[in-house]
């Protein structure tokens, strides 16, 4: 039995994708430690600390290929302890290349929380570049529908109910520049969040001594990462910033597969999410198109937003360093990895195929007999008798007409205030809902021009 969805065959690839998985998979895991380990070994030598022929050799030794996975987990169990099998592994490994001398180098002046933050921050690297291209992915395919439907009127709807008219390319533009906050927020975390550790038993340097943070520097450069000003084994603020960030974009993606989803409906019909040949809807219902990608990708979004409490309980690590924090990261931070990406991803596919159905939105801005459009006969009118008469007016007869069922135009005119102020030719024109968006495209242009 998998352990979640995430681990099972039948589901993974509706939680997570394949890449994603790879980057948190157990052999990346090692693959990281190692590449950390390596790095240590250069920085180091580059300073004569060690020997560069001992770098040498651990940098061959830094190859995940080499090692027995299932007798490192045992090993792992034996001593309750995650770091102590690596490196002795990784001094068979040295001996093995015949530099058994070498061995004696590897992870010197470090502890394990150095090894096991900075591989998992390498992980996270990764993890960001993959939503990245994600979000790019959906970014451009928000552009599209914000083009294509600059212009497609709609109802805009406000606690549930029709409200003003706006358009289509309106609603994707405001999803588009929601997406793009979210790609500059993770942009300003990376040097932020991706940093690196190398320090020690407490984080003083005690077992290299002063050309201590000189080795870090070295070290990450080395890996690509930030180099932190001071120990951060108990601040971590940086996982909780990462996690936060991430749920953040879960939102917005469970966001517009509600909204997609909620248009989807039989009544409304105005969206449709892609509908591939074979897709079924309902094991005894023939007829049903379900929203099941949408409605997936909300479940994911909040499957997300519960990987975020255990990053701030992390931030209660004790004195100088424990492992409860550690721990609990090794298990959040690939989940909510796994399902930001998946949900972007998803997302992404639905907006690359959605169906808009013109016509529907066409005909639901009817549905109300003109009650939509309220707004602009009160503006209209309260030019001549003032705004807030003008506003008692049509909401009487708004009101008649949604509880008689009457014809809100023939109700108008049917009112001398009203008739005394425009004719029926005006107000006819004022009823096109296609003539009150608003600055709904003018807005789409600011968003695309930005």
């Amino acid at each position: 039995m998998a352990a979640g969805t995430i681990d099972s065959t039948l589901f993974r690839d509706q939680f997570s994708t394949a890449a994603m998985r790879a980057v948190f998979d157990d052999a990346m895991t090692v693959q990281k430690w190692l590449d950390t380990e390596a790095a240590l070994a250069r920085a180091e030598a580059s300073l004569s600390i060690i020997p560069e022929q001992a770098a040498r050799d651990i940098t061959r030794a830094a190859d995940v290929s080499q090692y027995d996975l299932d007798a490192m987990r045992e090993e792992m169990a034996r001593t309750s302890h995650p770091i102590v099998p690596l490196v002795r592994a990784m001094a068979k490994a040295c001996e093995k290349l015949g530099a058994k001398q070498s061995g004696e180098y590897v992870h010197w002046g470090a502890t394990t929380q150095d090894i096991m933050d900075t591989g998992l921050v390498l992980q996270m690297k990764d993890a960001l570049g993959l939503i990245m291209a994600a979000l790019a992915e959906l970014e451009a395919n928000l552009v599209k529908l914000a083009v294509d439907h600059r212009d497609t009127p709609m109802a805009g709807r406000t606690h549930g109910q029709q409200a003003l008219p706006v358009t289509f390319g309106y609603k994707a533009a405001v999803w588009l520049d929601e997406v793009r906050r979210h790609m500059v927020r993770l942009t300003e975390m990376g040097p932020r969040v991706l940093v690196g550790q190398f320090s020690g038993a407490v984080g003083t340097y005690a077992a290299i001594g002063a050309r201590g943070p000189e080795v870090m520097a070295r070290m990450m450069a080395d890996l690509e990462l930030g180099a932190p000003l001071i120990c951060w084994h108990v601040a971590k603020d940086r996982p909780a910033d990462f996690a936060c960030n991430l749920a953040l974009v879960a939102g917005t993606m469970g966001r517009i597969a509600h909204e997609v989803a909620t248009l989807q409906r039989t009544e409304l019909a105005e969206l449709e999410e892609p509908h591939q040949p074979g897709k079924v809807g309902s094991s005894t219902m023939p007829q049903k198109r379900n929203p099941s990608i949408c409605e997936g990708i909300q479940a994911i979004a909040r499957l997300a937003w519960a990987c975020v409490p255990p990053a701030f309980e992390g931030m209660m690590a004790e004195h100088e360093r424990d492992k409860v924090a550690n721990q609990g990261e090794r298990d959040f931070i690939p989940r909510l990895c796994c399902y930001a990406e998946a949900a972007v991803r998803k997302v992404a596919y639905v907006t690359g195929g959605l169906t808009v159905r013109r016509e529907n939105m066409r005909r639901n801005l009817d549905l109300t007999g003109g009650l939509l459009l309220s707004e602009a006969v009160m503006m209209k009118l309260g030019q001549a008798i003032g705004r807030n008469t003008a506003h008692d007016v049509v909401y009487e007869a708004a009101m008649e007409a949604f509880e008689k069922n009457l014809v809100f135009r023939d109700l108008l005119l049917q009112d001398g205030r009203v008739t005394a102020a425009m004719s029926a030719e005006d107000l006819d024109a004022i009823l096109d809902p296609a003539r009150y968006t608003g600055l709904s495209a003018e807005m789409v242009d600011r968003v695309l021009g930005g």
